[in-house]
């Protein structure tokens, strides 16, 4: 059997397997020679100190016992085609897992995407950096493996409790992600990795019989004695099934309009708003690592600062290492901000949203709107931003000093951000009680991260869609909204996950909810 023991490690010893293997042997106290093989199980580093550590786990396999390089399988998924169907709305993270989880469980998954297929989504993405025209079906947000394929595929998560979250990894290195995944503490695909397995778990999904709708934009639901009978899509057709998971993501305002306008019950939900603010990666480099160069043998930095400003968390979210600034607008009118990161990590800036927790009381000038108050909210603060920068898709933009001091830049240098910025003081995108927390919460945060408050920072505004601004309840045992027999409110659009980890193990537990009922 292996011995697995806890090792701390330089970066160098780290990254060079002879010396890792010579450090293990005086671990265990046997020759080099005598080792066989040495897996890493899990990998972290520790930059607390001066003097960076890796931390690993590994497991120890000497000379005379036998080791088989673990392959990671796919599930042997049988053929739907003449099964029980069951619609799912929305092709991100929780509907392609829910589909996938179907299939294993013996039924047709029918999985409707108002976008385009991964690789179709591309041109539209480029009209909005470069033509500045936003396609409300196909954008960032919008289109096969949702919001997650174009920014960035953190895997990440702290919702362990949900489900489990090794098997959603493991899926991912199935359809072709590097199995580093399963080790790294904050596992990583990247936005140039991600399209190709997205685009092979929709292939194995077809290949198994279940159907891919691209472009097909669902626009009413077919209700019956308050039991779900199908949906009605913008061309009129009606597909059929009287079970649906709902997984639409936190941008599919229409939705949200549609379910309240039929008196489907909602809920205005919580949700956190900011800024996106990007360093030279280098600055975030020396911050952290304390050092004047980082070398070749550690990662790009990240961070993560939480602080109490004026009774409101205020935080770095979606942090963004050797990564760029994305347009994420769904809609005319509007400016809206994402950070994603390739798979090395090897742009110049780094970029984190820096947001703040609003409370519903927040949501009160918009009360007309009911359960739709605090999307109106954040669409109001969206359309404020695209008339203060001139009606494009360029980008409000203020240095950081210059911002906590209610001055307007003189100049704004070239950031990751394509379309564009535009100068201008930033207070005016914000209620006044926000740009107070961000301004006192920006000197707390260079306190904590000594030569992070600088004006080579640019803040990009908003950072507005870190979560749906409307929940749709469900009982907590059926996992059905609790109006609408049939209706499975899903994912994150759903209010129930955060992320493409939690989405994809939502996405799962819905669809094992409707096969025990099928079944």
């Amino acid at each position: 059997m292996p011995k697995e023991i806890q090792l701390q490690v330089s970066p160098e010893v780290a990254s060079n397997e002879s010396l890792l293997y010579e450090h293990v042997a005086q671990l265990v106290r046997v020759s080099t020679k005598l080792v066989h093989k040495v897996v890493i199980l899990k990998r972290s580093i520790d930059a607390r100190q001066k003097a960076i550590k890796v931390n690993l786990k590994v497991a120890v396999y000497l000379i005379d016992e036998k080791y088989t390089e673990q392959k990671i399988e796919l599930p042997d998924y049988e053929n739907v085609s003449n099964k029980q169907e069951v619609i799912i709305v929305g092709a991100g993270p929780a509907g392609l897992f829910a589909a996938l989880q179907l299939i294993e469980l013996g039924l047709k998954p029918i999985v409707i995407e108002r976008g385009k297929e991964v690789r179709g989504r591309r041109r539209d993405l480029k009209a909005i950096n470069v033509d500045h025209i936003v396609n409300e079906d196909s954008n960032y947000c919008f289109g096969e493996g949702g919001a997650g394929t174009y920014s960035d595929g953190k895997l990440y998560t702290r919702s362990k409790k949900r489900g489990d979250v090794d098997r959603i990894l493991q899926l991912l290195v199935g359809f072709g992600a590097t199995p580093d995944i399963l080790v790294e503490a904050h596992p990583h695909i990247g936005t140039n990795k991600l399209p190709q397995i997205i685009q092979d778990i929709r292939e194995k999904i077809i290949e198994c019989g279940g159907q891919v709708l691209f472009e097909t934009r669902v626009t009413d639901f077919v209700i019956k004695n308050n039991e779900m009978q199908g949906v009605v899509t913008q061309n009129g057709d009606t597909i059929s099934a009287n079970k649906l998971i709902l997984a639409t993501g936190h941008s599919a305002r229409d939705i949200f309009e549609l379910l309240d306008r039929k008196k489907i019950l909602i809920e205005a939900k919580p949700f956190a708003i900011g800024v996106r603010a990007e360093h030279p990666q280098e600055l975030i480099d020396r911050i952290q690592y304390s050092c004047d160069y980082r070398g070749e043998h550690l990662p790009p930095a990240p961070y993560s600062i939480v602080k109490q400003v004026n009774g409101r968390g205020m935080y770095s979210f979606c942090m963004c290492p050797g990564g760029v600034i994305a347009p994420c607008a769904t809609s005319p009118g509007e400016v809206v901000t994402n950070g994603w990161s390739p798979s090395k990590r090897d742009q110049a800036t780094a970029n984190s949203g820096i947001v703040i927790e609003l409370k519903l009381e927040d949501f009160k000038p918009f009360a007309k709107f009911g359960a739709l108050a605090g999307m109106e909210f954040q669409k109001s603060i969206e359309q404020k931003a695209w008339h203060l920068a001139g009606e494009t898709q360029k980008v409000p933009a203020q240095r950081m000093i210059d911002f906590t001091q209610n001055k307007i830049s003189t100049s704004i240098p070239k950031t990751s951000y394509v379309p564009g910025t535009t100068s201008i003081e930033m207070g005016q995108v914000f209620p006044e009680f926000l740009t107070q927390i961000l301004r006192e919460g920006f000197k707390e945060f260079g306190k904590a991260m000594r030569g992070y408050m600088t004006n080579e920072a640019i803040l990009h505004a908003p950072e507005s869609r870190t979560s749906s601004p409307v929940r749709i309840p469900r009982d907590n045992e059926t996992l059905e909204h609790p109006q609408i027999k049939g209706l499975y409110p899903c994912g994150e659009g759903a209010g129930f996950a955060g992320g493409i980890i939690s989405a994809a193990i939502d996405g799962e537990k819905c669809a094992l909810k409707i096969a025990a009922v099928l079944k």
